[in-house]
């Protein structure tokens, strides 16, 4: 619980932890537009360059299940500055990196040291606010959440353009520097000492799942699967650690994470729709940016800036969810955010490579609306039922499920587009007969696959024209997927009635 000086001094808190949460969503997809720009600096291959995202993601999730033990055991302050000091100067040190093996040492680095801002803020914001002010407050707090990886690729395409790609890193350092005296300025000391047993198998056998499952995923297009011996392995680990894990927290003494988060069916249902829309929706902010780089041909400032109106719909919505949670109900809420994001992701199936700048904006805004309407509500049912005595464990294993999912997601639709690119573009060369008449009359002649330049052009625009179909086809995936979270929302139970001080504060 709060002491009396953290709600005394709750808006200046407030600030440092939405402050110190937004440096760390920011970084989950700031870097997206200036990973060419990094690619071609650091001489990384296409599948090399993507671990530049999911090693800061993945560390982010093994590291996640520690934050609170460890927040308990040294006090939540001491926890909150030791994450933000090494947050930033990994960021610094990431910013300097002269090779892939350094951003990827560094970025381990951010993830390790940022994992608890999430889940720790989130919790320290429930506890300093009284009930009737939790919706504007989780409002407030997954604007700061959503807004993060919606806005970096916007900031990482002018600071990639303006400057170098260097400065996506280097932004978090005034960032840092705020968070971490508003934090040590005005968050009350915590002497910590109250941590249970340390389960270290638990935790081991967690690890390793987490692991062994991002390798696998991220090493698997590259070795042809499951016709490598490497990628059996890892797949065994991962099935060994998840079945290990499970059995230890159902019969340890004293297992990593209570049994009861277990127990709670809202919980349960709502962290296993964020791991979901972390699958499916977070995904996107990493395939744009290199759709619209690479097939269409964009800077990294205009990617960004086609990226924009994706938080200007997140703001809409933002600004509207407090007042429709209590109008409509927050189930009502994240019907209408699911069918949103659905649409969002049906018009992204739909793209081509001869269309303008429009098509993307408005299916980011549509987006954005979608997914800014689904934190808050999510946020509030997800909790509604779970004690507070577990709402600590609650935030990290919810937070470690959506950052996980971030993670798979990332690595399964980059896999997915690679192979469908390689499919479709085999399916249309296996229809180029040099000797066809039909064949020389309907290409023109810079494309004529009897000539070596002809040919090369050819395949070139065969390329193009396969990667855009793997798009389509990921996409089209996608906007099914998210349909099937509907179901979920029937199991989640609404949030106890709001009193009426809270009607009053959503009409100020």
């Amino acid at each position: 619980m709060a002491s009396a000086k953290d709600i005394e001094n709750r808006l200046p808190i407030t600030g440092a932890l939405m402050l110190a949460t937004l440096m760390n969503t920011l970084d989950s997809t700031i870097a997206n537009v200036a990973l060419p720009h990094i690619q071609g600096s650091v001489s990384a291959a296409q599948d090399q360059i993507t671990w530049v995202l999911t090693s800061y993601i993945i560390a982010t999730a093994i590291m996640l299940p520690l934050s609170g033990w460890l927040s308990e055991k040294i006090g939540r302050k001491t926890m909150f500055l030791v994450s933000i000091g090494g947050f930033t100067l990994a960021s610094v040190l990431c910013g300097i990196a002269t090779s892939l093996p350094e951003i990827v040492a560094f970025r381990l680095i951010q993830g390790i040291a940022g994992a608890s801002l999430m889940p720790l803020s989130q919790t320290a914001m429930l506890d300093m606010y009284p009930p009737r002010m939790i919706p504007r407050v989780m409002s407030l707090w997954s604007a700061a959440v959503i807004l993060g990886p919606i806005v970096g690729p916007t900031l990482g395409g002018w600071l990639t353009e303006s400057l170098s790609w260097r400065w996506v890193f280097f932004i978090n350092l005034p960032i840092g520097i705020l968070a971490f005296l508003g934090c040590w300025t005005f968050m009350d000391a915590d002497p910590g000492g109250r941590q249970r047993p340390f389960d270290f198998l638990g935790f081991g056998t967690l690890i390793t799942f987490i692991g062994a499952l991002q390798l696998m995923l991220d090493r698997g297009p590259g070795q042809d699967w499951f016709d490598s011996k490497e990628i059996w392995i890892y797949a065994l680990l991962a099935s060994g650690g998840l079945w290990m894990f499970v059995m230890q927290t159902m019969t340890a003494e004293h297992p990593f994470f209570h049994r009861n988060l277990a127990k709670d069916a809202n919980y349960v249902t709502g962290t296993t729709f964020g791991l979901f829309v972390g699958v499916i929706l977070f995904s996107t902010s990493a395939l744009l940016p290199s759709f619209m780089q690479n097939l269409l041909g964009y800077s990294a400032l205009q990617a960004g800036w086609a990226s924009m109106t994706r938080g200007v719909g997140s703001l809409i919505a933002f600004l509207a969810v407090p007042t429709l949670m209590i109008r409509v109900g927050a189930r009502r809420v994240l019907v209408i955010g699911v069918i949103l994001s659905t649409l969002a992701l049906w018009q992204m199936c739909q793209f081509d490579l001869s269309m303008t700048a429009e098509p993307i904006m408005i299916a980011g805004f549509v987006q954005g609306l979608g997914t800014g309407l689904l934190f808050a509500p999510l946020n509030m049912l997800s909790y509604a039922t779970l004690s507070p005595i577990h709402r600590t464990e609650g935030t990290i294993v919810a937070t470690m499920a959506r950052s996980l999912g971030s993670s798979l997601g990332i690595s399964v639709v980059q896999a997915a587009v690679i192979r469908d690119s390689a499919l479709v573009h085999a399916r249309l060369t296996e229809r180029i007969d040099p000797s066809n008449p039909v064949i020389r009359w309907a290409l023109p002649s810079f494309m004529n696959p009897s000539t070596p330049s002809g040919l090369s052009i050819l395949n070139g625009e065969i390329t193009r024209q396969g990667a855009m179909v793997a798009y389509d086809v990921v996409f089209a995936w996608m906007a099914l997927g998210v349909l099937f979270l509907l179901p979920l929302i029937l199991i989640l139970k609404p949030a106890p009635p709001l009193p009426p001080a809270a009607h009053e504060m959503a009409a100020d």
